[in-house]
């Protein structure tokens, strides 16, 4: 399965950013080892439903141990037997539009 998430605190910095929390956040992502890549808005992670959702919620608890309310936006794309599909996914449009 392929998951993009967005987790952020209740409450940015002086400035209003989140930046710092989020960090940690996708660091946790990183550290899982599972594929994954991190755009503008959302972390995409992709693996098997237990190991994905762990990750989830321990990208989460990071944010929570500096905010007492997190936000978290999840969509997940559910494929049983594929894998690679975080690239695959991409090539296919690519290739659709070389065309």
């Amino acid at each position: 399965m392929i998951v993009a998430f967005s987790i952020s605190p209740a409450a940015g910095d002086e400035t209003g950013g989140v930046s710092e929390a989020v960090a940690e956040a996708v660091r946790v992502v990183r550290v899982s080892g599972l594929p994954n890549e991190t755009n503008a808005m959302f972390t995409n992670i992709e693996g098997e439903w237990d190991e994905v959702m762990a990750v989830v919620k321990q990208a989460v608890e990071a944010v929570a141990a500096v905010s007492p309310r997190v936000s978290l936006v999840l969509k997940a794309d559910i494929r049983p037997g594929f894998t690679g599909q975080l690239s695959a996914k991409v090539e296919r449009i690519e290739q659709a539009l070389a065309d």
